[in-house]
C-alpha cells in the first residue's frame, strides 16, 4: 500500500477544486449534508426552512377558498380573485424556470465534481481510494436523486402550467360575464329610464287634465247654482209646477201639431200621386186591400200592351221617403203581402224608352179578422194547412194532389201522408217566405218558400186568408228565434220597423 503525504493530498484538492467550471453557482457556501441509508441510499437531513410552504400549496389552497366561495361572490370579485390567482401561477411558473435552471447548474457540478474523483481515484491507493470511491458512491446518489427532483420538477411545472392556463381562461370567462351584465344592467337602466319617464309625462299629463276636468266641473256647478238661485228668487214653488205644467200641454201640442204635419204631408203626397195617375196611360183597378190583387190596366189608347213593357213593382216607405225594390215583381198583376201593410205601392212601366209610374191611392189595408185568426193559430205548437204545389225549384208541378205545411214554433214542414218534401228549422240561413210574386189569378193565395239553397216551392193555399196567415204565423215564429224571413234580395231590416 502507497501512503500518501499530506501535501500531495492537499495539492490533489486543489487540483480538484480547480477543475471546477468557473460558471457554478451555489446556493450556500457549504456542502449540503446527507447521511447514507441502506445500500448506499442518500437521505436529506431535516432542515429548517423559515421561508414557508412552497407556491403551489399556496395556489391549491387559494382555488379551493376561491371554488367555495364562488357562491357568493359577485362577478366582478370573481373576475379580481382570478386575476391574483392568474398573477400567482405566473409567479410559480417564473420560480419553477430558476429552480430548472438552478438544477441544471447541479447537474454540471455533479460531473464535474465526479470527473475530479475519478481522477483522484486513478492516482490513489489504499484507503484513501475507498473514501474516493465512497465519495464517487455519494455523488452518484446525489446524482439520481437530483433526476428524481428534476421529473417532479417538470411534473410540478406541467401541473402550473394547465393550472395557469385554467385561471386564464376562467378570468376571460369572467370579464365576458362582467362586460354582459354590463350592458345587461345599461340596457335595464335605459329601460327603467324610459319608464320613469313614461310615467312623468302620464303624471303629467292627468294633472293637466284633472284641473282642466276639475275647473269646468266647478264652473258648470256654479252656473247651475246660479239658475237654481236665480229660479228660487224670481218663481214660488206654485208658479214652477204651473210652468212645469204648461211645458208638458205644450210638448203635447207639439206631438199633435207634428202628427197632423205628417198627415197632411202624406196626403198631399197621395193627391200629388193621384195626379200623376191621372195623367199616367196605365191604372190599378183595384183598392189596395191585403188579400185582394193590383192588376194594372191601360187607361188610354195610347198605351202600349203590357206584354210588351217593362214593369217592376216598388214598395214605399211609411214616410214616402224611400222605394224598396220587390224582387221578383215583374208582371202586370201583384197581390199584396203582410209585409205590404200600411205601405203604398207603386210600380214603373217602361216602354219605347218612356216610363210611366202608378201608384197606389192609399197605404195597403189588413185584411178583416186576419190577426185574430193567428192570435188563434199561434197557441198551438203546429198550425197545419193544405196546400196544393204549383211549382218547385222553378219549374211548374204535374201532380196537384194536396200536400200538409206544417208551421211549427221551430220549423217548417212539407209532406204528403209519411212522404216528406221538405223539412227545415227557422235558422236555416238560407230560408226565405214571402207572397208569390209572378202574378197570375192564384198569386193572392200562393206563397214561395225556399226551405233550402236549391230546394223551393210555389205552394197555392185553399183561401188568401190561410196563406196570409201562413207568413204571418211563419215570420212570428221565425223572429222568436232571432231570424227575420223574407223574401229573395229584401232587405230584412226594413221588415223590423
Amino acid at each position: 500500500m502507497t501512503k500518501v503525504s499530506p501535501e500531495v493530498d492537499n495539492e490533489m484538492q486543489m487540483q480538484a477544486v480547480l477543475s471546477v467550471s468557473a460558471d457554478a453557482s451555489f446556493t450556500s457556501n457549504k456542502f449540503p449534508k446527507y447521511k447514507l441509508g441502506p445500500d448506499n441510499q442518500i437521505l436529506d437531513e431535516a432542515t429548517m426552512d423559515n421561508k414557508g410552504p412552497p407556491l403551489k400549496e399556496i395556489v391549491a389552497h387559494e382555488t379551493d377558498q376561491l371554488s367555495e366561495q364562488h357562491e357568493r361572490l359577485s362577478v366582478r370579485d370573481l373576475a379580481s380573485k382570478f386575476d391574483k390567482n392568474l398573477s400567482a401561477a405566473a409567479k410559480l411558473s417564473d420560480e419553477a424556470k430558476l429552480r430548472e435552471v438552478a438544477s441544471l447548474e447541479g447537474h454540471v457540478l455533479l460531473k464535474k465534481l465526479r470527473d475530479a474523483l475519478e481522477y483522484l481515484r486513478g492516482r490513489l491507493a489504499g484507503r484513501n481510494k475507498e473514501d474516493v470511491e465512497k465519495a464517487i458512491s455519494m455523488v452518484e446518489a446525489l446524482a439520481v436523486k437530483l433526476t428524481q427532483n428534476e421529473g417532479e420538477l417538470i411534473q410540478e411545472k406541467f401541473e402550473v402550467k394547465k393550472l395557469a392556463n385554467f385561471l386564464k381562461q376562467a378570468s376571460e370567462d369572467a370579464k365576458k360575464l362582467v362586460n354582459q351584465e354590463r350592458s345587461f344592467a345599461c340596457a335595464e337602466i335605459e329601460s327603467a329610464k324610459a319608464v320613469v319617464r313614461r310615467i312623468g309625462e302620464a303624471l303629467v299629463e292627468q294633472e293637466r287634465v284633472s284641473q282642466t276636468s276639475g275647473k269646468q266641473e266647478m264652473e258648470e256647478m256654479v252656473e247651475e247654482i246660479q239658475q237654481a238661485r236665480r229660479i228660487r228668487l224670481m218663481h214660488q214653488p206654485c208658479k214652477v209646477m204651473d210652468m212645469e205644467h204648461e211645458l208638458r200641454a205644450l210638448r203635447l201640442q207639439i206631438q199633435e201639431k207634428s202628427a197632423f204635419s205628417v198627415k197632411l204631408q202624406q196626403e198631399l203626397l197621395l193627391k200629388k200621386l193621384t195626379e200623376e195617375n191621372k195623367l199616367s196611360l196605365y191604372s190599378l183597378g183595384d183598392s189596395g186591400n191585403l188579400g185582394s190583387i193590383l192588376r194594372l190596366q191601360p187607361s188610354s189608347e195610347e198605351a202600349m200592351e203590357l206584354s210588351k213593357c217593362s214593369i217592376q213593382w216598388f214598395r214605399l216607405s211609411s214616410q214616402c221617403s224611400r222605394r224598396e225594390l220587390i224582387s221578383g215583381a215583374n208582371k202586370s198583376v201583384y197581390a199584396p203581402e203582410p209585409y205590404d201593410v200600411g205601405r203604398i205601392l207603386q210600380v214603373d212601366i217602361i216602354s219605347n224608352g218612356q216610363k210611366s209610374t202608378v201608384t197606389t191611392t192609399s197605404p195597403i189595408q189588413p185584411a178583416v179578422g186576419l190577426e185574430s185568426y193567428v192570435e188563434s193559430l199561434s197557441r198551438k205548437s203546429n198550425s197545419e194547412f193544405s196546400v196544393v204545389i204549383s211549382q218547385m225549384n222553378g219549374r211548374n208541378y204535374s201532380s196537384h194532389s194536396a200536400h200538409l205545411l206544417r208551421v211549427g214554433k221551430m220549423r217548417m214542414k212539407l209532406s204528403k201522408g209519411w212522404i216528406t218534401k221538405a223539412r227545415d228549422a227557422y235558422s236555416s240561413t238560407s230560408m226565405q217566405l214571402c207572397g208569390f210574386r209572378g202574378g197570375g189569378n192564384l198569386a193572392g193565395k200562393s206563397l214561395f218558400w225556399q226551405s233550402r239553397k236549391g230546394q223551393s216551392f210555389v205552394l197555392v193555399f185553399e183561401s188568401e186568408r190561410e196563406r196570409n196567415a201562413a207568413i204571418v204565423l211563419a215570420r212570428r215564429h221565425a223572429l222568436d228565434c232571432n231570424v227575420v224571413l223574407a223574401g229573395p234580395d229584401d232587405q230584412a231590416s226594413l221588415y223590423l220597423l
